[in-house]
């Protein structure tokens, strides 16, 4: 739930009972959005300054993510700003609110005289905020306002988020590795790597009852095409036990592993039904190949959306559309009926359980956060999915698999790929353009 300070203000000479009402209807208005306030107002601009002392004291101490400056009425800068320059390191929106109609006439309060008195200065002190105003006859842009505030409680939980990487740069690829001290100094996500070493050390603690468990309880759920070897399921059950137990001592909310150079190599284990469990049953949020941009771009579209934010990579691109999947797992959360899964084998890799459900289609938005120079950028783009067509990547065992993925329609595909910055992006469902724009904004992060 975001947690915002709501500050309402009005001159000392326009009706305070006007203004308190205003403030009112604002802020219930977006207690219905699902949000949580600190609320203070009617703040005047009285020649004491009572009401200004009186705001700065109910906020000093408390907890919250977004500082709501609702501008009912005209209001002089000055007392807006004694009270925000003492939380000036928080993202801010300014509201302002609107005049209505009596009687065939338009009253007003001159709110829009306060926003814009109050916009530019805003912009002068070097504040983060978001400028939004109501409009007579219109709704209100309460779903505005509560979308950045969701944006700014993002950015407040990326700033100590963390991820672990098991590994580091799987085939030796560039375009997933990172850059600590810029991507802290950014977003702030701490992208931790620990040794495969440990998790075969961690495996072999596990009991076979524990092992026994989780197959019991969780890989029981899936439907299997196919029989899979008793050792494919204890391995499966084994590595994810190990490694959800470094993710819950460490705290991490987004994990890594390495894939081909590592699991697969060293282990003899493709780690597809790893990650299964890790996303479906420990919550986390999940990409191969030591990809930690790909985990970044992850928490922030699970924080804005509370989707599952799944990876998915490209195989082909078409006129208007483009082929995009994965060669080894799904998130539940976007399946489409049964989570579906059979054992295979690619190339010379030893066999693995590999999820083939159906994708979920609709409307999507797709994107990925890349770095250039120490600076940060966001590429997006909306779309729609929809099952493709029979496929399938050459090289496993016939009958080949039915790979899990989307054929995904764009109004450019060849814009989308001259801005294209790596295999793998993460998908929401739903237009989320609007949510990540205003998460990058309070992060200073470009959108393409």
């Amino acid at each position: 739930m975001s947690k915002a300070a709501f500050l309402g203000f009005g001159e000392v000479n326009t009706p305070i009972d006007i203004i308190i009402r205003k403030c009112e209807s604002a802020a219930n208005a977006l207690e219905k959005e699902g949000m949580e306030l600190i609320k203070v107002y009617p703040i005047t601009d009285d020649y004491e300054e009572k009401d200004i002392k009186k705001a700065i004291a109910a906020l000093k101490g408390q907890e919250f993510d977004t500082l709501i400056v609702c501008i009912a009425g005209w209001i002089p800068t000055h007392a807006v700003v004694k009270v925000t320059e003492h939380f000036r390191e928080k993202p801010m929106v300014l509201w302002g609110l609107c005049g209505w109609m009596e009687d065939g006439r338009l009253v007003t309060t001159a709110d829009q005289a306060g926003t814009t008195a109050i916009r530019k200065t805003f912009f002068d002190l070097g504040y983060t905020f978001k400028y939004i105003y109501d409009i007579i006859g219109l709704p209100s842009n309460t779903k505005k306002v509560a979308q950045y505030a969701k944006a700014t409680e993002a950015a407040a939980r990326l700033r100590h988020s963390r991820g672990g990487m098991a590994g580091y740069r799987d085939m030796n690829l560039y375009g997933t590795q990172v850059d600590g001290p810029s991507l802290k100094r950014v977003v702030g996500t701490e992208i931790e790597t620990f040794e495969m070493l440990e998790i075969a050390q961690r495996y072999e603690k596990i009991t076979d009852a524990e092992k026994q468990e989780v197959i019991d309880k969780c890989i029981s759920k899936w439907k299997f095409l196919k029989p899979a070897k008793r050792e494919g399921l204890e391995k499966a059950a084994g590595y994810y036990l190990a490694v959800k137990a470094i993710c819950d001592e460490r705290g991490y909310e987004a994990i890594s592993l390495k894939d081909v150079d590592g699991m697969k190599k060293l282990l003899g284990f493709p780690p597809a039904p790893i990650f299964m469990l890790l996303a479906d049953e420990a919550g986390l949020v999940t990409v191969p190949e030591n990809d930690g941009l790909g985990n970044v771009t992850q928490l922030m579209v699970k924080y804005l959306t509370d989707q599952a934010a799944p990876y998915l990579e490209f195989y082909e691109f078409f006129e208007h559309s483009v082929l995009a999947g994965v060669p080894d797992y799904v998130p539940a959360a976007v399946v489409d009926g049964d989570v579906t899964v059979m054992p295979a084998a690619f190339g010379e890799l030893s066999e693995g359980i590999l999820n083939v459900s159906r994708v979920k289609g609709g409307e999507l938005t797709m994107c990925r956060l890349t770095a250039y120079n120490g600076e940060y950028y966001m590429h997006m783009v909306k779309g729609v999915g929809k099952t493709p067509m029979k496929w399938e990547e050459a090289g496993w065992t016939q009958p080949a698999p039915q790979l899990p993925g989307l054929e995904i329609s764009l109004d450019d595909v060849p814009a989308f790929a001259e801005n294209v910055m790596c295999q793998h992006y993460i998908i929401s469902y739903g237009d989320n353009t609007g949510l990540i724009e205003d998460l990058c904004s309070i992060l200073g992060i470009q959108i393409i």
